[in-house]
């Protein structure tokens, strides 16, 4: 089922999120924010940004190149390695703007999935890019609050527009 996505400036963006409790609720959520990523299109779609403030996200970096890879990310931790450096950031839920946002090259990302299995995997490029974005909104950070107060202006004025 297709989901509504949120869209800046909605309150619900800058709340962290609570722990995720795997249960079918939250299966039928991460099938639900899969077919929403897909068809949005995107790359990446955490649970607050359709409204559940918990901490899981779903992404698929290959999909637009490639054959379809989805991931869930249930209760991730993320560590970043290396000096950030720029580069384009787009957002679901803030239409428009594409910013220059300043992340790590690579990260030690560990999570769970959907039964229960847990992962780590080091991951780098746009999947590292990808995955701090969506951790972010789990923080209630959004790529917004990673500008300089003269780039964010612009990107609320975009937005705004």
């Amino acid at each position: 089922m297709l989901l509504p996505i949120l869209c800046w400036p909605d309150p619900r963006l800058s709340q962290p999120c609570a722990p995720a409790v795997l249960d079918d609720e939250l299966r039928a959520l991460a099938a639900d924010m899969l077919e929403t990523m897909y068809a949005a299109p995107g790359r990446g779609l955490a649970a607050p940004q359709v409204g559940r403030l918990v901490r899981m996200f779903v992404m698929d970096v290959a999909w637009k190149t490639g054959d379809p890879a989805p991931m869930v990310f249930v209760n991730p931790e993320i560590e970043l390695l290396g000096a950030p450096v720029p580069g384009p950031e787009g957002c679901l839920s803030i239409p428009g703007p594409v910013t220059q946002v300043a992340r790590a090259p690579q990260v030690r990302a560990r999570w769970s999935d959907l039964h229960g299995q847990r992962h780590e995997a080091l991951l780098d490029g746009f999947a590292a890019v990808c995955v701090q974005h969506e951790y972010d909104h789990l923080d209630g950070i959004l790529t917004l609050d990673r500008l300089a107060p003269e780039a964010r202006a612009r990107a609320e004025a975009e937005v705004l527009a």
